[in-house]
This record gives structure tokens, sequence and C-alpha cells, in this order.
């Protein structure tokens, strides 16, 4: 029987105050991916105050990563990502970003702040002996963008060796469209892979005048996009999640010139790596088609961050900590949609899952992922703290513990 920590409520209860003013510190002064420098500073700062905790910055260029250890035992990991969106923080609040046109859009600053909380119970534990084993807490840079080399921050972490002996690693997100003590949990594929398109339809232009002396690409255009959006309405399976969505076309510099090209930009969204190779092929051959109306073509599609697969026993720890911490609360089972993860990198390397956690303000306004007013019911963020806290010290304990295991200890 497992047995779970009856004073969490009470230890994470005194930490609410302290997690509210680190996540609207964080909330203040966002900054983008890989410019994340006070970002860093501030949670190093606080890493650094935990007795016992070994901290490195300049990880993946600009994230941070805390280890605690009582030498030999099992190691686990707790991931928060920290970077904010280039979006324009339309909120009147106090902890409104001070950083113009740059903005906590996707609650990674409670993310980070939770992952703090988390780093002070477990702090007290190793103190207090309650624990033995390794425990690193991640804080990675740049989930939101890739630099130039087409990369995000999970990727160099990994190449760092941040998860090197690590044996399971636990994440969590802001779940806008659910209300505090709600939780949403799936097995499996998750969120989506996030592949990118760019082409070119070319024609030869001419003057608006005499269309029929020359190839018009915005002629070609209409076509090509119904045979784009075709792709996952007549050739994907209804049961494969998938979209195929455009973005961006630009052409022309004036009404009487037809443009000799239209530049499209757009996302490639799936789950399974059959689709995901099959979308890339239909959206390179929705290109080509215009060849059959005269003219040429120019695509590049860049392969993004893997979908998020979460092992279905890392998540039934957290799931039956939940059930455990607290009772009353709604956990819903299914994907958490289309949308990228770039942790999804980490559990393609380690057993890991992510979960959502409802943060839905009650007054009834929603307020999305990635939009200009978004915020959170700050209620979530000591309910995030107690589940990954209780779920780390259970596989610490060896409470809880993974299929073909290579570790041996007792029950603590």
């Amino acid at each position: 029987m497992v047995k779970t920590d009856k004073s969490m409520g009470q230890k994470v209860a005194a930490l609410a105050n302290e997690l509210i003013n680190w996540r609207r510190k964080l909330h203040s002064f966002p900054e983008l991916s890989f410019q994340e420098y006070e970002t860093a500073k501030f949670i190093a700062e606080i890493l650094r105050s935990i007795e016992g905790m070994d901290v490195k910055t300049e990880v993946a260029k600009t994230g941070v990563v805390g280890t605690l250890s009582s030498g030999e035992g099992p190691t686990i990991a707790l991931r928060a990502d920290i970077d904010a969106l280039p979006i324009v923080d339309e909120k009147v609040q106090e902890y409104c970003s001070k950083n113009e046109g740059v903005m906590h859009a996707c609650g990674h600053d409670a993310h980070a702040a939770i992952l703090l909380g988390v780093a002070q119970l477990l702090g007290q534990s190793f103190k207090k002996g309650e624990v033995k084993g390794t425990v690193k807490f991640i804080f990675q840079p740049s989930e939101e963008a890739l630099d130039e080399h087409g990369l995000s921050g999970a990727p160099y972490m990994i190449r760092e060796g941040v998860l090197d002996q690590v044996d399971a690693i636990l994440a969590l997100h802001m779940c806008p469209w659910r209300p505090v003590g709600e939780v949403q949990v799936n097995d499996g594929y998750s969120m989506s892979n996030v592949d990118v398109f760019k082409g070119k339809i070319i024609g030869t232009g001419g003057h608006g005048a005499y269309p029929h002396l020359g190839t018009d690409p915005i002629w070609m255009l209409g076509p090509f996009l119904q045979v784009v959006h075709g792709i996952v309405a007549r050739k994907v399976s209804p049961l494969d999640p998938a979209v195929v969505s455009i973005g961006k076309i630009q052409a022309g510099t004036a009404s009487n010139i037809i443009p000799s090209e239209v530049e499209i930009e757009g996302t490639i969204r799936s789950y399974s790596s059959e689709v995901r190779e099959f979308l890339v092929k239909e959206v390179e051959s929705a290109f080509k088609f215009v060849e059959s109306l005269g003219g040429t073509y120019s695509v590049e599609v860049e392969l993004g961050e893997p979908a998020l697969k979460n092992n279905p026993e890392v998540n039934r720890w957290i799931v039956d900590t939940i059930n455990d911490l607290y009772p009353e609360m709604n956990i819903f089972k299914s994907p958490f949609g289309l949308g990228g993860e770039d942790f999804g990198h980490m559990t393609e390397v380690v057993p890991g899952a992510m979960f959502f956690i409802g943060c839905a303000m009650p007054d009834g306004i929603q307020r999305d992922l990635h939009t200009p007013t978004f915020d959170i019911d700050e209620r979530c963020l000591p309910i995030g703290t107690a589940i990954l806290a209780e779920t780390a010290k259970r596989y610490l304990n060896g409470q809880v513990r993974l299929m073909n295991d290579k570790h041996d200890w007792k029950v603590v």
C-alpha cells in the first residue's frame, strides 16, 4: 500500500504566498526564448537558498538545473519551461508584463513557480533524511521557439547530459479550459508533432491588363488551397489526429501587377510518425500540383518537436497521487490537443508524463493560451506543487516504480 505524506497539504499551504509572489514576479518580467537571463538569475538565487542544492546555470544557453542527492538510489527529474511569448499583455493587474511586447501567455511563469515550490519541499525532505536518491529540477529555456539551428531548449538540455542517469521525468502544464479542481491526463500520444512548411508558387507575372501573356501564381493559388485543405479532409482517417493549416500568404506589390510568385507558410500537426510522414509528402505533392497549371514551385518542410508521448506507468503514479491527495478532484482522461510541446523530446529519452492542471479563473471569461488576456486562478499553484512533490517522493522512496527498474531499494 502506498503511503501518503499526510502533512503535504500543510507544507504546501505554508508556501502558498511564496508561490504567488514568485509567479507574479516572473509574470511581471517575462523574457523571450534563449533570452531568459534575469529569469534564470532569479530561479538560481532561490535554488541556492535550499540546503544541499547543487545549481548549474547557462545550461542549454540560459537554462538552470538544480540537483538534490543523497547518493545512491533512483533518480527522477522534474521539468518546467521558463520562456515567454512575443505578445502584448492586455491585462490591467499590477503584475502585468513590464517588458513591452513580451508576455507569459502560456503559463511558464506558473510552471517555474510550482517547480521552485517543489524544490523547497523536497529540500526539506532530503534534509530530514525522508528520501533517498536524486532529484533534478530542470528549468528549461526556449520551449516556445527554435533558434537558428532549428532547435528549442529541450534537445540542447538532452545533448548536454541533463537526462543522463535519469529514470523518469514529470511535468505539468496550465489548462485554461478547466477550472481549479480538475486535471487532464492521457496515456500515449497527447500533443502533436509540429512541422512547418515554407513554399512558393512561381509564375511569370505580368501586367494586370494582359494576364493571357504570362502565368499567374495568384490564380494557381486557388486550386492549390483546395488541394492542401483536402489532404486531411479526404486522405487521412478521421480516427487519426491531423491538421494542415496555412498561416501566411504573401504576394504582390500593386493592383495592376500580376506578381511572379506567391509565398506560403503553414503548419503540419499529427500524432503518429506514419501520419506525420504522409502529411509531409502530401504537402509537397500539393505544391507540385501547380506544375499542371503552368507554374513551378519550391517548398521546404522543417521538422519540429516530436509528439508528446506520455508513459502510462508514470501517468498512473500521478493519478494515484492526485486521488490520494485530492479525492474530490475531477480527473479527465483525453489528449491535450494538437498544440506542440518540446517536452516530447524528453519523453523520447526517458519514461515521463505531463498532466494539465485546471487554472481557469472563476469569472467565466475564457483566457486561452497564447492570447493577450491569458491569466490563471492562482489557487492552482499549491495543488500542482503538492502533486509533483508527492509523486517524486513516492518514486524516491520506492513506493512506485517502473517495470524492469534497475534499482533495488526498500520502501521507507
